[in-house]
C-alpha cells in the first residue's frame, strides 16, 4: 500500500513538473511571437534610400541602430539593419520645418544624439536646462495646449551633422536645444505642436532613451 502511494505520488509529481514546463514554452513562445510582431522589415523605398546615405556619408554601421523622423506621417522609427524596431507617434512643430534660431521650427537633416539625460528619473519629472527639477508634471491626455511648454521624463539632444543645414551659424540645432524628449502634453500627440523638439509619450521616450547611445544617428525628414 505505501508503495503504492509512493508511486501515485511520484508520477503526480512528475505530471506536475511536464505542466509547467508546457506552459513556461508556451509563454515563451507566445513572447517571441509578440516580439517579432513589432519586427518589421523595412520596405519603403525612401527609407531604404535614408539609411544607404546615413551609411555613405556619416559612417553608420550596419549593426548599428538609427532613428528616422516622419514629419509628414508624425512617426518615429528605431531602425535596426534593415528592420524598424519601433515606431512611435510623436509631435513635431507647430511652426513647421526649419533650421534657422528663434524660428520655433523642427530641423530637418542628419543628426546623431549628442547626450542623454534623466536615467532613472520617474514619468513626468520636469527638466530645466537638462537638469531634474525634482517636480512632476500633470499629464495630459486630452487634446489641450496648455502655457507651459515643460521637457519631462527624459532628454535626448540632438546635434546637426549638416554644416549650414543643421549645424553652424544661426541653423545650428545644439545651441537651438532640440531635444527628443517626454511632454505632458500627450493629448497633442500625433500633430505638430512642439516649439521645434520632437515631442513623445513619456513611457515611449524612456523605452527609446534605453535602446540608443550617445552617437546614435538621426534622420529627420
Amino acid at each position: 500500500m505505501l508503495y503504492s502511494n509512493t508511486t501515485y505520488l511520484f508520477w503526480q509529481y512528475i505530471r506536475c513538473m511536464l505542466m509547467r514546463a508546457f506552459t513556461t514554452a508556451i509563454i515563451c513562445f507566445s513572447l517571441l511571437l509578440v516580439s517579432a510582431a513589432w519586427q518589421i522589415p523595412v520596405n519603403d523605398k525612401a527609407i531604404d534610400q535614408y539609411l544607404d546615405r546615413l551609411a555613405k556619408d556619416f559612417d553608420h554601421k550596419a549593426d548599428d541602430r538609427a532613428i528616422l523622423v516622419n514629419i509628414a506621417k508624425q512617426e518615429l522609427y528605431l531602425v535596426k539593419g534593415d528592420v524598424i524596431e519601433k515606431c512611435y507617434s510623436i509631435s513635431s512643430a507647430i511652426a513647421g520645418v526649419g533650421s534657422e534660431a528663434g524660428s520655433g521650427k523642427t530641423p530637418l537633416g542628419v543628426h546623431q544624439v549628442s547626450d542623454k539625460f534623466g536615467d532613472g528619473a520617474p514619468i513626468g519629472a520636469i527638466f530645466k536646462a537638462r537638469q531634474n527639477t525634482g517636480k512632476i508634471a500633470d499629464i495630459i491626455t486630452e487634446p489641450i495646449d496648455i502655457e507651459e511648454d515643460d521637457v519631462t521624463t527624459r532628454v535626448i539632444w540632438l546635434d546637426g551633422l549638416e554644416p549650414g543645414i543643421n549645424k553652424g551659424g544661426k541653423v545650428d540645432s545644439k545651441s537651438r536645444y532640440i531635444y527628443i524628449h517626454g511632454t505632458p502634453e500627450e493629448g497633442l500627440i500625433g500633430k505638430p505642436a512642439s516649439h521645434g523638439c520632437i515631442r513623445m509619450y513619456n513611457k515611449d521616450v524612456v523605452e527609446l532613451f534605453a535602446m540608443i547611445e550617445v552617437g546614435t544617428k538621426v534622420l529627420i525628414y
